[in-house]
């Protein structure tokens, strides 16, 4: 199938979704809203991929939302047609259909987070406003050199709403994030990783991409029931308390480990092969 906004490819049990709009520095249109979590949950709920790898073209990561989204969506934009009392209804409506609009497009970051897989994001140039949002939201994040991030939102009088806060603010100190969200300044790629934002820099895209598939590749070869089960406790301790999570992680395994899956991965780390393990299931359709 193709995409407006994506290249997407899969080998070796590796989604592997390209932004491929860098005439645009790959901004996020209308139809990127739609595509992206549209991808994700296809690869997720028919467990067509282990790993999901999101990288882009062209000298920018992304530029942030299109601003053809402001123009188009009437929840973010306000406007409105029709007759006069059509414009009055619209205008009582506004708070709800912005916040409509905005958990639109807070749930296509979110189905990163939420799928059952790892999601590895591979950064070149410019990662702002939006971007900053798309990133957190992935499991672990690599960068160029020259890659840098912006919580851009500040310098045209908004206050960031995807997704960026409730993340970022657990990845890495308050005291950056404020500045960060206060100044909109660049964060670029050797103060990311000094802070935690980004796991690795590299020289270039080709090199952090072979870097990047090769993680993804290690990640694939493991047991996916247990993948799936590190990155729901992960991400359920960042949101709960040490007492909660253990009483979920023990919960956890008690219904979804595997002993046959144990019993293959240590024989096949004994035999030094790759280990044959059980994909996760489909999900049931709805």
């Amino acid at each position: 199938m193709s995409y407006e906004c994506f290249k997407v490819s899969s080998e070796n049990q590796i989604a592997h979704l390209q932004l491929c709009w860098p005439d645009k520095r790959n901004s996020m249109t209308p139809a990127f809203w739609r595509e992206l979590p549209e991808i994700v949950n296809d690869i997720d709920n028919n467990s067509k991929a282990r790993v999901i790898v999101i990288s882009s073209t062209g000298k920018a990561f992304t530029a942030g939302m299109d601003l053809a989204v402001f123009g188009t969506d009437s929840g973010v934009s306000g406007k409105s047609g029709g007759d006069k009392a059509a414009q009055n209804t619209a205008k009582l409506q506004q708070g709800a259909r912005f916040h409509d609009s905005v958990a639109y497009y807070q749930e296509t970051f979110s189905c990163l987070e939420n799928c059952r897989i790892p999601v590895l994001a591979a950064i070149q140039g410019a990662c702002v406003g939006g971007g900053v949002d798309f990133v957190t939201a992935c499991d672990m994040r690599y960068a160029t050199e020259d890659a840098f991030l912006s919580i851009f939102e500040i310098n045209i009088g908004m206050t960031a709403d995807v997704g960026t806060f409730p993340r970022l603010a657990k990845l890495i100190p308050e005291g950056v994030v404020r500045e960060l969200a206060y100044t909109g300044r660049r964060i670029y790629a050797d103060e990311a990783r000094n802070v935690g934002l980004v796991n690795r820099v590299f020289p270039d895209q080709q090199s952090m991409l072979a870097e990047v598939m090769k993680i993804a590749g290690e990640i694939a070869s493991k047991p996916p029931m247990a993948v799936h089960g590190c990155k729901k406790m992960i991400t359920y301790s960042r949101d709960h308390t040490t007492a909660d999570t253990l009483d979920y992680v023990a919960a956890w395994n008690a219904s979804m480990l595997l002993p046959t899956e144990m019993q293959e991965a240590m024989t096949a780390n004994a035999e030094k092969r790759p280990g044959v393990f059980v994909d996760l299931p489909a999900k049931r359709a709805r």
